[in-house]
């Protein structure tokens, strides 16, 4: 099979920063199911592996990125019990198997869920990594309480996880909720994703102020952690929550959230898959509840670009998008259409 990967870290414009080579196509065993991959999603997640992952080193095997895919079920194991061949799924994955970008993919049957009817492909493959880490931010790490009238600020309320956290807690909390954008068109995306206000990240802590708010109950951080810690502590409410999703090097002062009593908690979609936790089963049940909440007309995609063509030239334009930090929502890569 076709497979896309990287052996070195290198700037997406170098020529081998990405290459395609063939690998031998896997078998389906205990919980996996072999997928025939119809189109995947590019993330954050990905560029940063490449950059970060092989640094001045060479590795024996290519790594295979891509953390989002829609596709269809061509073999199951022998633990399998809730998905037949043929079957449409969508997922996330597990960073640390094998990605998407791949003709075929083994995945844990787990992890994944089926794909909801009523999107295409590509409008379906930029949901799963961004949904599971925002309903896990809001339910699982800020255990929002979904009656309590509470606020919830969301930093990076344009890209792919704070477009879909908006509308995730419009429709399932009572939650009042503030993104920040800065410039027109992300404020606009803000806004028909949901959100009730719009700050300014440039100047949060008195942009938030300006819309009424002194402080905020729930803070979910989606773009720069250190960058904003200072504004965090002093918005975040006495006994509040902040949950990020941004590592970072260098310190912060975490004796700033001492005297409110507020709590810090840190927030990866892969660590379930990573360390096969006993409720790793959950993200097929959040992806099914993802999946119906399209389906009945609640969610809507975060589809913003689609690519065409399973090549090394569609995946590096993705990545060359992605490292602006400039994108507003996601974009997608159509396999089954041939590349330019």
């Amino acid at each position: 099979m076709k497979v896309i990967g990287f052996k070195t870290s290198l700037d997406i414009e170098k020529e081998e920063s990405l290459i395609s080579f063939e690998k031998q196509k896997p078998t389906a065993e205990n919980f996996d199911v072999l997928v025939e991959v119809n189109a995947v999603s590019v993330n954050p997640a990905d560029a940063k592996i490449r950059i970060r992952s092989a640094k001045d080193i060479t590795l024996d095997n290519a790594k295979i990125l891509g953390y989002d895919a829609v596709g269809v079920i061509k073999e199951i194991g022998k633990d399998v019990s809730d998905f037949k061949i043929g079957d449409r799924i969508f997922y996330a994955g597990d960073v640390s198997r094998d990605g998407s970008n791949a003709q075929y993919q083994l995945v844990d049957s787990r992890i994944i869920a089926k794909a909801p009817s009523s999107l295409n492909d590509i409008e379906a493959s930029v949901l799963p990594l961004t949904s599971l880490t925002g309903w896990e931010a809001l339910f699982d790490r800020l255990k929002v309480s979904a009656f309590e009238k509470k606020t919830l600020l969301i930093i990076g309320g344009a890209g792919g996880v704070g477009s879909i956290t908006t509308q995730i807690a419009k429709e399932l909390t009572n939650l009042t909720v503030i993104t920040t954008a800065s410039r027109e068109e992300t404020i606009a995306w803000s806004k028909s994703m949901g959100a009730d206000y719009v700050a300014n990240h440039k100047d949060l802590i008195n942009s938030v102020k300006s819309l009424g708010f002194e402080n905020v109950d729930y803070i979910f951080n989606t773009a720069d952690t250190i960058g904003h810690w200072d504004a965090m502590a002093e918005l975040i409410a006495p006994q509040g929550m902040i949950a990020s999703i941004v590592e970072f090097d260098g310190n912060v002062n975490l004796s700033k959230l001492q005297g409110k009593s507020a709590g810090f908690v840190w927030e990866l979609m892969f660590t379930r898959s990573l360390f096969k936790t006993e409720d790793m089963k959950k993200q097929h049940q959040i992806l099914s509840q993802i999946s119906s909440l399209v389906d009945c007309g609640r969610i809507k995609t975060t589809l913003t670009q689609s690519i065409n063509g399973f090549t090394v030239e569609s995946i590096k334009e993705a990545h060359s998008q992605i490292e602006t930090g400039k994108t507003i929502g996601k974009i997608a890569i159509n396999y089954k259409e041939e590349g330019k």
